[in-house]
């Protein structure tokens, strides 16, 4: 592969594909073989999936019982709106479509 690439007929992606490789993978093989530094990599972001499950709640009731809480607290903040709005005698919810 390294020798493929410094040939100049072909790219690190094309390689990647015909041999099945990570071109980031070739092209530090490629830049180790000629004898330049290696650039940093900037260490990769965690996605979802990859979180550790011990940062995860597991205790299905727990959850339960956040939800229940965030629901009633959505209803709260709603009710305060319609309080306000009746007592003001204005709009203070976004209509939806509204230019800013």
């Amino acid at each position: 592969m390294i020798a493929a690439y410094l040939l100049g007929d072909t790219t690190y992606r094309k390689l990647g594909v015909k041999y099945g490789v990570d071109f980031r993978a070739i092209y530090h093989w490629v830049t180790r073989f000629q004898g330049k530094p290696m650039k940093k990599i900037n260490p990769k972001i965690k996605s979802a999936d990859e979180l550790a499950q011990d940062d995860l709640p597991t205790n299905l009731k727990q959850l339960q019982e956040e939800l229940r809480k965030a629901k009633l607290h959505n209803k709260l903040l709603n009710a305060i709106i319609d309080i306000a709005e009746g007592r003001l005698k204005i709009d203070i919810r976004k209509k939806p479509g509204t230019k800013q």
